[in-house]
């Protein structure tokens, strides 16, 4: 059976007929076209598919497109505005918390909510805010400080506005 959802991603709107088994991660990769949030597990476990949705980190690999249906979405592709990487993008790339970049995206996205619960995380707090995130080239160190960094630069943005 198949479904019309509209789902805003990215402050974009998208509309497709799916069926209803389609996962929120197919119908961002597949439909909206946009292949930032990746297809780790499928089970919820490397965290590879985080989003935001409307003001939650969720694995969209256990969202059904259909439970989607009318809610907001952030996806990595979103936190770049007007050409300007995010500070957590910008630090990412500084401190070299890249390496082979498969689960950066969910990385981003969960550090992304984490900041904005808590906008000056300790150490610990990061380490738990990115629990449900896998990396497996073991880059843990340089993505804390990654988040950490950025952290500081969003409280600096948010003193001079």
């Amino acid at each position: 059976m198949k479904r019309r959802v509209t789902i805003k991603i990215n402050g974009r709107e998208y509309s497709a007929e799916v069926e209803d088994r389609m996962l929120l991660v197919q119908f961002i990769r597949e439909v909206a076209g946009l292949t930032g949030t990746h297809i780790g597990c499928d089970t919820g476990h490397c965290g590879a598919c985080t989003v935001i949705m409307n003001g939650k980190s969720v694995k969209s690999c256990m969202v059904l497109a259909v439970q989607a249906d009318g809610a907001e979405i952030l996806t990595v592709e979103g936190l770049a505005k007007d050409g300007e990487l995010h500070p957590l993008q910008k630090a990412f790339n500084k401190n070299f918390a890249v390496q082979c970049g498969f689960c950066t995206p969910g990385m981003l996205m969960s550090a992304y909510f984490l900041l904005s619960r808590n906008p000056n995380p300790t150490e610990e707090e990061i380490k738990e805010g990115i629990a449900g995130n896998l990396c497996r080239c073991e880059g843990y160190p340089n993505i804390i400080k990654a988040i950490k960094e950025a952290a500081q630069e969003l409280q600096k943005e948010k003193s001079t506005s």
